[in-house]
């Protein structure tokens, strides 16, 4: 990885901080596929909104609600590696990337501004889809494992910018779920919600998109200005 620094153009932003599942990669698809297999070998019963809750935690407190929930017996480390050892095995074998996402990394790392992988997902799964990422794309990697409170708690971000040596304020965040849009938006990073697998509901000084198709370098140095775009809006038109 290059080392980080900030874009040099002021009035691009200092970073972009990306999440990973649901937001650069459409795992979330591997996940409930893995929570459903486990659930149902313990013979309990997992429902979509079950699973649906789960999206964006850390994983040890899905593992402890899978337990509790889904009536799983096992140990919270032995869950949370069932379901990072199959969501593994399916990224081996296709990385579900984002419409978009490609594309925004890459303009990303040729306007020279940097961006971190901020993920709630163990780094044996992040760094391997951060491997297959367009070359530099990420110079840092926040991994749900490295972090003592996870989202929705700021710490992964703030952790993100003090490792790029950038001024979190200056950067925008990039994210899909609840937990991991309060995390971004605590930190104090400009917040870009992107709608996956659940809603992003609208909130005061929220910018969201149904895309990141629809995003480019120039809107999110228009975010960074303090200027909120919510293109859910026109979607909606």
């Amino acid at each position: 990885m290059t080392s980080p620094r900030p874009a040099a153009d002021p009035a691009l932003p200092q970073a972009v901080l990306w999440d990973m599942d649901g937001t650069l990669v459409d795992t979330e698809p591997y996940w409930i596929a893995a929570e459903h297999e486990l659930v149902d070998a313990h013979g309990g019963t997992w429902t979509h909104e079950d699973a649906m809750s789960l999206v964006g935690n850390p994983l040890r407190e899905s593992a402890r609600i899978i337990r509790e929930r889904g009536g799983v017996d096992l140990p919270i480390d032995e869950i949370v590696a069932f379901l990072m050892g199959r969501v593994i095995e399916q990224v081996q074998a296709e990385v579900p990337w984002q419409p978009g996402a490609r594309e925004l990394l890459t303009a990303l790392r040729e306007a020279g501004v940097p961006c971190a992988l901020v993920t709630m997902s163990y780094r044996e799964l992040a760094a391997p889809v951060a491997e297959l990422a367009p070359d530099d794309a990420f110079q840092v990697l926040v991994c749900g494992d490295e972090v003592e409170r996870g989202k929705p708690d700021p710490e992964p971000y703030l952790l993100a910018a003090q490792r790029l040596g950038v001024d979190i304020t200056r950067c925008v965040a990039i994210e899909d779920s609840p937990a991991g849009i309060a995390s971004a938006r605590a930190s104090g990073a400009s917040t870009l919600g992107v709608e996956a697998v659940v809603p992003v509901l609208p909130a005061p000084g929220l910018s969201r998109t149904p895309s990141l198709e629809l995003v480019d370098v120039d809107l999110l140095a228009r975010l960074v200005s303090g200027e909120v775009v919510d293109l859910m809006a026109d979607d909606a038109a």
